[in-house]
């Protein structure tokens, strides 16, 4: 099975484009998650869109 990346924030929707924005695999299924650098940086939570797995 071959994941596709994420161009958009999991949490906001932003595209992935500027200084600071991360990519990783859900803890719960591995599904490649999103986040941008303000997310990030605030804390907003993201859902995994996969599995539903909700984090920081």
């Amino acid at each position: 099975m071959v994941l596709k990346e994420p161009k958009r924030c999991t949490s906001c929707n932003a595209l992935l484009v500027e200084e600071g924005f991360t990519r990783f695999p859900c803890p719960s299924c591995g599904e490649i998650i999103g986040r941008c650098g303000f997310c990030r940086k605030k804390g907003n939570p993201y859902t995994c869109p996969s599995c539903g797995f909700t984090g920081p």
